[in-house]
Order: C-alpha cells, then sequence, then structure tokens
C-alpha cells in the first residue's frame, strides 16, 4: 500500500513548499508522522477494506500531542469537478464506515451526526478530521495532482485547545492561506462552531447543505 515513489515525492513536495499554508501537515512531516499510503480510483470501491485497516492500525497518542495523518492517495481517479469529488469522497467515508462499525463504535467524544458542530469521522474508535484534495479544487491548498483523502487525528485539536495554542495556529494558518490563496477561506468556521462535515471536500456549500451520509443510527441516510 505504499505509494509509487513520483506520487509520493509529489505529495511530499505539495507538503514542503514553503507557500503551503497548513501548518499542521508541516508539522506531521518534519516528525515523521505524515504517513502516506495509496489507493487507486476514488470512485472504486477495491481499497476500502486496506484503507479502513490502516486507519484502525493508527495509534493514538495519549496525550495528544503528536500531528498524526495518514494521507491516502487515489492516482488512477477520473478527472472529477468538486461536486462529483465531493460525492466520491462521501461515498468512500461511508464505505469505510460499513466496515468499521463491523468492529467499532463511533468515537464517544465526538458526535455521529453530520450536522452537529460536535461531528468528526470515526474509524477504529478514533476521532479523525478529514481534508479532501483532487486536481479541480477551486481553493489553490486544495489543489492536487490526484485526489487525496486526508485523515488527521482529533485527539491533536482538541490538546491544543486544552493548550491555549489553538487560536493562534488557526490564525496564522487563515493568514498563510489568505497568502496563498490571495483570499480567506470562506468555509474555514472556528471549531466547534459548526459542522467540520461542511469543511471536507473543500468545495463552497449553502447554509442548507446537507451532508450525504450519516453512520447507522444517526439517519437513514448511511
Amino acid at each position: 500500500m505504499s505509494a509509487p515513489a513520483a506520487v509520493e515525492a509529489a505529495f511530499v513536495a505539495f507538503v514542503d513548499a514553503a507557500p503551503f499554508p497548513c501548518l499542521g501537515a508541516k508539522a506531521s512531516r518534519s516528525r515523521g508522522q505524515l504517513l502516506v499510503v495509496r489507493a487507486r480510483d476514488l470512485c472504486c470501491v477495491d481499497d476500502d477494506l486496506a484503507i479502513t485497516g490502516h486507519l484502525q492500525a493508527l495509534s493514538e497518542p495519549a496525550d495528544g500531542s503528536s500531528f498524526i495523518s495518514v494521507a491516502v492517495l487515489f492516482p488512477t481517479s477520473p478527472l472529477l469537478d468538486e461536486p462529483a469529488f465531493e460525492r466520491a469522497l462521501w461515498e468512500r467515508l461511508a464505505a469505510i464506515h460499513a466496515i468499521d462499525r463491523r468492529r467499532y463504535g463511533w468515537d464517544p467524544r465526538v458526535s455521529g451526526d453530520p450536522a452537529s458542530p460536535s461531528f468528526s469521522m470515526s474509524v477504529g474508535g478514533k476521532a479523525f478530521y478529514v481534508v479532501g484534495l483532487h486536481p479541480e479544487a477551486s481553493r489553490p491548498a486544495r489543489r492536487f495532482q490526484c485526489p487525496v483523502l486526508v485523515f488527521n487525528l482529533h485527539s491533536q485539536f482538541e490538546q491544543l485547545r486544552a493548550n491555549g495554542r489553538y487560536d493562534k495556529l488557526r490564525a496564522a494558518i487563515l493568514q498563510r492561506d489568505v497568502a496563498y490563496a490571495g483570499s480567506p477561506n470562506p468555509m474555514l468556521a472556528l471549531h466547534g462552531r459548526s459542522s467540520e462535515a461542511r469543511q471536507y471536500s473543500g468545495r463552497r456549500v449553502d447554509a442548507d447543505w446537507v451532508c450525504p451520509f450519516a453512520p447507522v443510527g444517526h439517519g437513514d441516510r448511511a
């Protein structure tokens, strides 16, 4: 499941580029805690079991102090516009959940309701904040040569909040993103103010947007 050298190298270079705004991703890279794995087609079910296994096996630091992320690359995917990428992203998350729920419940520290401000994706009993990238993304920081789903352990954000570091880090990322893209990202809400599900695909969505996925036991859309 290791990514082909060329695609992996391109993704690492993308994160390492000086103007890239996400300081959390850069911290994961600098500490050797960004795991890059290869799937094939974002629209295909073939790698769902392997992806789920990688996320279930991920160790969560007891103190939540590390920036740990898993970046899943999908280099054989067709070119998708933003709505199509969003649909494919949620199809993969729904499929991963269907596999995961055979062994694990939803992380009790977060909500399983995608409309809740406390929502986070859960795999292996651990909450994740998911970031989608793809070639047709409107935001430069979300634009990469192939679709990528980055799973970031949610506990590290909670630890930043507990240490009083979250607001400072967020402000720095927002400032860097404006410099990178030329405008602020309208989808970046304060943590806990609105559902993070609205941010996963990177597409700008309206206030009446409804997440196309809900875990089993949280509605009938799963």
